[in-house]
């Protein structure tokens, strides 16, 4: 009966929307548009331009996740995420309403909800590793032409055609604003230093503009892009290691998932108990707590090793 309940709030909430001619993200801007434009002390914000404060919880999953696509120039793709989310979130609780279960409602809803941010998180793995990848091969070439030449331009002219995605953009980039806007490529250095998100790429940019004032610096060029052939090596041999808590956290949700049909298969009463009673209600709200938890945990720690200055 709550789920029938249930279906018939959202499927009036849909019908009411639709008369308004409004969607669930207009809907969303206008309910909490009176907490944006909340004023904010001058006291507050000096505090806060001192000392940031740093997001947690689910605002930080939300910004790394918006981060991660516009590293990846999928911007436009966050709404498309959003929309899932919302999705999912309503999944989450037409789940629990099936299961007559208020207290696992909010769990399921809001850990349907991160599941999209989730999943951008763990796939930023593959991007972060390609790049290390692309970022070797593209500043050694570029070094060794710039230690031959002396000529930082000439050496990125030589070398765009082999640069591969999306190194090659941050450099065409470069290349176009030296030779048509700005021949003075100091500013476009320290421009292109935040393009992209490396430790190893911005101490090799603080070098190559050391290396414009004094050319004996450009010895140390190498040894900084050395330090992503090393990335790179104890990256592969600690691959195994750094996955094995994600099969190990997958093996063990499947394992407590699996537990409800099977408590079923083995005790009517138990099931009954673990369903339908507030205890055993309390119980799976805590076990899908843990498993939220845990999820986040794993995906934070499968992320590929950085080099940190």
């Amino acid at each position: 009966m709550t789920l029938l309940f249930t279906i018939a709030f959202f499927a009036m909430t849909a019908g009411c929307l639709i008369l308004l001619r409004l969607s669930p993200m207009q809907l969303l801007t206008v309910l909490t548009k009176p907490f944006s434009n909340k004023k904010v002390k001058i006291k507050k914000k000096i505090q806060m331009s001192i000392k940031p404060r740093k997001l947690r919880g689910i605002k930080r999953i939300i910004k790394e996740s918006r981060d991660i696509l516009q590293a990846t120039n999928k911007s436009d793709r966050f709404s498309s995420l959003c929309m899932l989310s919302f999705v999912l979130c309503i999944f989450g609780v037409l789940v629990a309403s099936s299961m007559q279960n208020l207290f696992l409602m909010p769990v399921l809803a809001a850990g349907f909800a991160m599941l999209p941010f989730l999943y951008v998180l763990f796939s930023a793995t593959k991007y972060k590793k390609q790049l290390n990848g692309t970022l070797e091969t593209s500043l050694s070439i570029i070094t060794t032409s710039y230690i031959r030449d002396e000529n930082f331009l000439l050496a990125v002219q030589e070398n765009i055609d082999y640069l591969n995605s999306p190194v090659r953009e941050v450099f065409l980039k470069f290349l176009t604003q030296a030779e048509l806007i700005n021949s003075n490529i100091m500013p476009l250095l320290e421009e292109m230093k935040g393009s992209i998100d490396n430790a190893v790429f911005q101490e090799w940019i603080d070098a190559v503009i050391l290396c414009q004032d004094d050319r004996n610096l450009k010895s140390t060029l190498l040894p900084i892009v050395g330090k992503l052939s090393d990335m790179r090596i104890v990256a592969g041999d600690l691959d195994y290691l750094m996955y094995e808590p994600f099969k190990e956290y997958l093996m063990m949700a499947a394992l407590l998932i699996a537990n409800i049909p099977l408590i079923h298969s083995q005790s009517l009463e138990w099931y009954h108990t673990l369903m339908y009673t507030p205890i055993g209600q309390i119980t799976l709200t805590v076990s899908a707590i843990i498993l939220f938890i845990s999820l986040i945990a794993v995906i934070r720690n499968t992320r590929p090793i950085e080099y940190k200055r």
